[in-house]
């Protein structure tokens, strides 16, 4: 009972990484802007949230730095694709590698850093329950967030008229521009936004989900996050439940290694993103679903006055 308390504690707390910067992509796609830059992005954030940890010993001021460097990079993204209007993947894989390369030279000198000795969060009294108790009520606060982010994200995009707006520029910029929208802004901010998520992301790897840096320690999950979007079909809701599945997949390897199970470690190890590759391949085999769930003007730019 014990080991399966722990899959799922595990499960939430790798699914909470995939969670926040997929919902941060998904902000982006709503507004039309397709950012392959996520695992540079998580990568850059995530030395600057342990920096950060390393210097004052406060998680939060750590996670606030990857918030930062996560919306800085985002918004130097955002300049090139939405006034100079660069190719949008090409520019996102330019700030993946970029990032791949920054975060490794900036990080040489924290290899060997260690974080404070790191809290423990338990919820009183529900914590003691037997089985449910380590696995839902002993989780990062970040955890719970995630949960809160989702709900708060439906009620943002279908209920407020901000939200209306965003994906009102996500479907047809140039009618929003008509009706004196301004859509390079909107699309800018959402792109802001949805960077401080990813930067959260990878904050929270570095300072709490493995609370160490490592050159390339976000191992393919902004890559996965990406995924995870088009898998939920730009839904927030599913985008979680997509997150603690790929998240299930990640700690499987690991439960199933404790159980003695004979398989090969490097097989294990490729689930999650053999996951990832059966999933997108079963969702392209019906293309009408994803166009009538995409944002209709995603990847295209959008020249005001055209």
């Amino acid at each position: 009972m014990e080991s399966y308390a722990l899959l799922i504690a595990a499960t939430l707390n790798a699914g909470t990484v995939l969670a926040l910067a997929a919902l941060g992509l998904l902000i982006n796609e709503k507004a039309g802007v397709v950012n392959l830059g996520a695992e540079g992005m998580m990568l850059c954030a995530a030395i600057a949230g342990f920096a950060c940890v390393v210097h004052t010993g406060n998680d939060w001021l750590g996670f606030a730095a990857g918030m930062g460097a996560g919306a800085v990079l985002a918004a130097i993204f955002g300049l090139l694709v939405i006034w100079l209007n660069t190719n949008q993947y090409a520019t996102g894989l330019a700030l993946s590698l970029f990032g791949v390369g920054f975060s490794a030279f900036v990080g040489i000198d924290y290899v060997q850093e260690k974080l404070p000795e790191r809290p423990s969060y338990e919820i009183p009294g529900l914590a003691d329950i037997p089985l449910l108790g380590p696995a839902f009520f002993k989780q990062h606060p970040l955890v719970y967030g995630a949960i809160l982010l989702v709900l708060a994200l439906i009620w943002f995009l279908y209920k407020s008229r901000t939200g209306l707006v965003l994906r009102a520029v996500g479907e047809s910029p140039v009618s929003a521009h008509a009706l004196g929208y301004p859509v390079r802004l909107i699309r800018l901010a959402a792109v802001v936004t949805g960077g401080a998520f990813c930067g959260l992301a990878g904050a929270y790897i570095s300072v709490s989900y493995t609370p160490l840096w490592v050159e390339g320690m976000v191992a393919g999950k902004g890559w996965i996050a990406l995924a995870l979007t088009t898998f939920a079909t730009w839904r927030p809701a599913r985008v979680l439940l997509g997150a603690y599945l790929f998240g299930g997949v990640t700690m499987l390897q690991f439960h199933l290694q404790g159980m003695g199970v004979e398989v090969p470690s490097q097989l294990l190890s490729a689930l999650p993103y053999i996951a990832t590759i059966v999933v997108l391949a079963l969702i392209s085999r019906n293309p009408t679903w994803i166009r009538v769930n995409m944002p209709a003007s995603l990847g295209k730019p959008f020249y005001p006055g055209s």
